[in-house]
């Protein structure tokens, strides 16, 4: 079938981008699904910093790809051999199409599987083809989904169904930034009611951390940012604290709030200094979770002794350690009973002739997030 999608072509293009125009709108072909595979039409696609570090290149991609990779949609036709679903099923998709049989997957953490990995690197489907192309020329799927489109083809594997009455715009947050941001804090952190809870960095994975710290009972949630439309955004959404990482006392305002420091201390930034500041506002005994995704050259110096001395855990958080079948309903769960609001942190609904514009306002740090709607 031919579908309307946002092909990138060339990473790296000057901004602004509503100059330089690195998504161009074009008709692809996108086959049928194949065994094991669904398709879905998209009905909502948010757009996220990995998006956008694909786009500049500072993570870089095959090309020509379609980018996208937080998504909701309806699905309109099964693959041979797909149970579980059914055409008009409401579903969200998860960019790791985890296979259930490698070494990750049979501990309990699909997150990391090893072969969706391995396919996401080369931006394939998970059997090493994609379904997209155009005169003959195979595009690349992002991170299995290539979700700045009409329809998408995804692996049964990679969806969780969800209800009917959630809006799309709202769904489509839980396929990254929520399972993100709220796993980096319940799964990956561990935080328990009545301890405190710092998040460094406030897009939309922070933010969303930041309500899942207030949704768990900490007993104090800081938030630091280098905007302060940010950080008025989180003291309305509950922090107790909001420091601008730009203040020079910034780690001791916390620490002396916190009398010591955050039990756990989330970076969702993707900058070495963001992590720097998450280990330093982080008390003796505490846990630094760094949920930031920066480039492959990024690297950061921590004081060594304390890790031991003050038995300090580092630990990564991908894809908030989620298991998505799990965790994704028990999140929109807490959604609907009001106790996890990430509506509030939908900036605007755009279609896909404002694309480039809202990369420029995700990447001047002027949005919190913006929703395709194709």
């Amino acid at each position: 079938m031919k579908i309307k999608a946002a092909v990138l072509r060339q990473s790296g293009l000057p901004r602004p981008f509503v100059d330089s125009q690195p998504l161009c709108i074009e008709e692809v072909e996108l086959d049928p699904p194949k065994a094991g595979e669904v398709l879905i039409q998209i009905k909502a696609v948010g757009l996220c910093h990995s998006d956008l570090v694909a786009i500049t290149g500072e993570r870089g991609k095959p090309m020509p790809i379609v980018i996208g990779h937080e998504a909701a949609g309806v699905i309109v036709e099964l693959g041979d051999g797909v149970d579980g679903f059914e055409i008009g099923d409401h579903v969200v998709p998860t960019y790791v199409a985890s296979c259930g049989d490698c070494e990750m997957c049979h501990v309990g953490r699909p997150a990391l599987c090893e072969p969706a990995t391995r396919a996401n690197a080369a931006a394939v489907l998970r059997d090493g083809t994609t379904r997209l192309h155009k005169n003959g020329e195979a595009i690349h799927h992002h991170s299995g989904i290539a979700g700045f489109a009409e329809h998408a083809v995804i692996p049964k594997d990679a969806l969780v169904k969800i209800d009917r009455s959630i809006p799309f715009e709202h769904a489509a947050l839980f396929g990254c930034g929520v399972i993100t941001g709220v796993g980096s804090v319940v799964n990956t952190g561990g935080a328990m009611p009545g301890e405190s809870v710092a998040v460094i960095g406030l897009g939309g994975v922070g933010l969303s951390a930041l309500l899942a710290a207030i949704a768990s009972g900490a007993g104090h949630v800081t938030a630091i940012d280098l905007s302060d439309g940010k950080l008025e955004l989180a003291k309305q959404l509950g922090a107790h604290l909001t420091v601008n990482a730009s203040d020079t006392d910034c780690v001791e305002h916390v620490r002396k709030a916190t009398r010591g420091g955050a039990h756990v201390a989330v970076e969702t930034a993707g900058s070495s200094r963001a992590l720097a500041t998450a280990f330093a506002v982080t008390r003796r005994g505490g846990i630094t979770v760094t949920a930031g995704m920066p480039g492959p050259e990024a690297r950061v110096t921590l004081p060594h002794l304390c890790i031991a001395a003050e038995e300090r855990t580092l630990k990564g958080s991908y894809m908030g350690s989620c298991v998505p079948k799990r965790d994704i309903p028990r999140f929109l769960a807490l959604f609907r009973d009001g106790k996890l609001p990430v509506d509030r942190l939908l900036s605007r609904t755009i279609g896909f002739d404002d694309l480039n514009a809202a990369l420029d306002r995700l990447n001047d740090a002027a949005t919190v997030r913006e929703v395709l709607i194709p």
